[in-house]
């Protein structure tokens, strides 16, 4: 294979706001934590075990200001990006994080608005401009009977 892959895809839901800071320029950053679920049962004891891990996301500019607005603590996303790996220092001691850069969300979580505002745009990060419609109504229905 001639090239590497750095991609990430999450489905899951919002463990806080979404944090923001402004640069100079008008640059702006987003993060917030994300949280996904693997539930299974215990086969010994037949016990439900549901195992959390929690993922630092990072949004940027117009991306960052669209999440600001429209995402709330619990909502459900999907989100595609890649790993970084940062060092940070904090009192002297070195400190490490792994993020995922996002460059393509969409918002899955569907709220009624009292102000009839038209539903959040999907964003591209890597192209910077809004997609036409919401992919969520393209994503299958929890409620189906499917057999996969």
């Amino acid at each position: 294979m001639a090239g590497t892959v750095n991609k990430v895809i999450l489905i899951g839901h919002l463990g806080d706001e979404v944090k923001m800071h402004y640069f100079e320029g008008g640059n702006a950053i987003g993060r917030f934590p994300i949280a996904t679920n693997e539930t299974y049962t215990n086969r010994q004891t037949g016990e439900r075990i549901t195992n959390t891990e929690w993922h630092n996301i990072v949004v940027r500019n117009k991306l960052a200001e669209i999440c600001e607005k429209y995402l709330t603590k619990g909502d459900k996303v999907y989100v595609e990006g890649r790993l970084k790996n940062r060092q940070y220092e904090v009192d002297g001691q070195k400190r490490y994080t792994t993020e995922i850069q996002v460059q393509d969300m969409t918002f899955l979580s569907t709220k009624k608005d009292p102000n009839n505002n038209p539903a959040p745009p999907q964003v591209n990060q890597q192209h910077g401009a809004p997609e036409n419609g919401n992919n969520a109504s393209s994503m299958p229905n929890e409620d189906d009977d499917l057999p996969f």
